[in-house]
């Protein structure tokens, strides 16, 4: 049996997890536990941080007996574009608000998906800023702008 590890995107997608699930037990590593009954912030992202970092880890060792789909030079685009969508929310969320930032992680997002379909972009997007929107600013009081300052803010 030939091990063929270069050619798995299942290997490196696993490695993907274990390093972003250590990085964010890493990160929290300072912030109080708490309990299961009384969760400190750092409860919540050590427990899923870890999670991910296990099934990463089962992943890509799974990967060296399965054989997965091959890497293609196409298979880094989504990826590039997913994390850049991400990168540009948080840094676009405070000057432009909510909304348009939600606005540009979903069209960001969906160039990476193949052909763009623009009615299931919108319809995303429209509803993925409503709940946003309802969620963090009205439901847990979260002092989000929904609107660039020149605009309409939440904050009155």
């Amino acid at each position: 049996m030939e091990i063929d590890v270069h050619k798995s995107k299942d290997f490196f997608a696993g490695l993907l997890f274990v390093f972003f699930g250590l990085l964010s037990v890493w990160i929290s590593r300072d912030y109080p536990m708490g309990s299961a009954g009384k969760m400190g912030p750092g409860y919540f992202p050590t427990i899923l941080g870890g999670t991910l970092a296990l099934f990463g880890f089962i992943i890509s060792i799974r990967s060296l007996w399965v054989r997965g789909e091959p890497i293609r030079l196409q298979t880094f685009r989504p990826l590039v574009l997913v994390v850049s969508s991400v990168i540009a929310f948080a840094m676009l969320v405070n000057p432009l608000g909510l909304v348009l930032a939600t606005f540009v992680l979903v069209f960001l997002s969906t160039l990476g998906g193949g052909p763009i379909r623009l009615g299931e972009g919108t319809l995303l997007f429209l509803i993925l800023a409503l709940i946003s929107a309802l969620l963090f600013v009205y439901g847990l009081g979260l002092s989000f702008t929904l609107w660039p300052s020149l605009w309409i803010s939440s904050e009155t």
